[in-house]
């Protein structure tokens, strides 16, 4: 039984780089997964999602990546487009200018004042936003080969997490078990006070209606009492389904959804015995297995 909480971190130094992997998880009914990624190693989205896919069934996870390169080696290229649209503005902007002071008769000046402005030097043109183009070189198989290790350190941590709350979980609900157990048997031993108790009611209805008191009638009449107020099936059938809780347990490593159902079933059963059990013992063992029930789905929420 794993938790669907859970965390996890991981990261690698050395000369060449800075990588961390960082996992989260959250309570989901389904499986969603939300990666974060630096822009040189988007690509590998979807490795990383299948990877995780493979090893979470449900819950909301959150995969947080971060890269940093010192030494990597990359592409320059220039942005002729860019250039070109440039030099065309740059053009526009010195007509208008020397027309501007041209009218104004401005004199005084070594050179008119556009071509101050734009004899810069070269690397302030360069600089100018796409003019150059600069792209990493590094293959998608060799990002993933560095970063597969430490994606998995991450996720091993995030699982043993998930495992240890789930450990705690498991030893929570089967407690809560064991007493929708007790609770059940505290009912079963409260049938022949019921059979008493039916006896006694009918004996006092014939003798307030004044009739004589047929002591075969009134056994066939509590026969046919009991036979209502029985809680036979149900308490097979709560017993049933505390059988197959424990061992789906035991056999499924994410039994999340296969408890919801069973919960279900048990909550049917347990206010079918409360319907029919008007015993005041019996009664409040039943809002004890109600209570036991509730407190195991509020643990299943968190359950993978």
């Amino acid at each position: 039984m794993k938790s669907m909480t859970g965390y996890g971190y991981q990261e690698e130094r050395n000369e060449e780089m800075f990588l961390s992997a960082e996992i989260k998880g959250y309570n989901s009914r389904f499986l969603e997964m939300t990666v974060n990624l630096p822009a040189q190693i988007s690509g590998l989205d979807y490795e990383i999602r299948r990877y995780m896919a493979e090893r979470c069934r449900r819950g909301k996870i959150e995969i947080t990546l971060h890269l940093k390169e010192y030494d990597t080696e990359f592409s320059v290229s220039l942005n002729r487009g860019a250039v070109t649209a440039y030099l065309k503005a740059i053009a526009e902007l010195r007509k208008i200018t020397q027309d501007f002071f041209l009218e104004k008769e401005t004199s005084g000046l070594e050179k008119p004042l556009p071509e101050m402005i734009f004899e810069k030097d070269i690397l302030t043109f360069l600089g100018l936003e796409r003019v150059l183009e600069i792209e990493k070189t590094g293959n998608k198989t060799a990002y993933w080969d560095r970063l597969e290790p430490v994606l998995r350190s991450a996720a091993d941590q995030f699982e043993a997490d998930r495992i240890r709350e789930g450990k705690h979980t498991e030893t929570a609900i089967l407690s809560y078990l064991r007493d929708i157990e007790s609770s059940v048997n505290i009912v079963v031993a409260q049938i022949p006070i019921l059979e008493i108790s039916i006896k006694e009611n009918l004996k006092a209805r014939f003798i307030e209606l004044q009739k004589d008191i047929d002591e075969n009638r009134v056994l066939a009449e509590t026969a046919v009492l009991l036979m209502k107020y029985s809680i036979a099936e149900e308490v097979s059938r709560v017993s049933a389904h505390l059988t197959e809780f424990r061992a789906e347990i035991g056999r499924n490593p994410s039994p999340g959804k296969k408890l919801d159902f069973l919960c279900q079933e048990l909550n049917r059963e347990i206010n079918t015995i409360g319907s029919k059990t008007p015993v005041f013992e019996a009664s409040r063992a039943v809002v004890a297995m109600k209570d036991a029930l509730e407190n195991i789905r509020e643990q299943l929420r968190n359950i993978e």
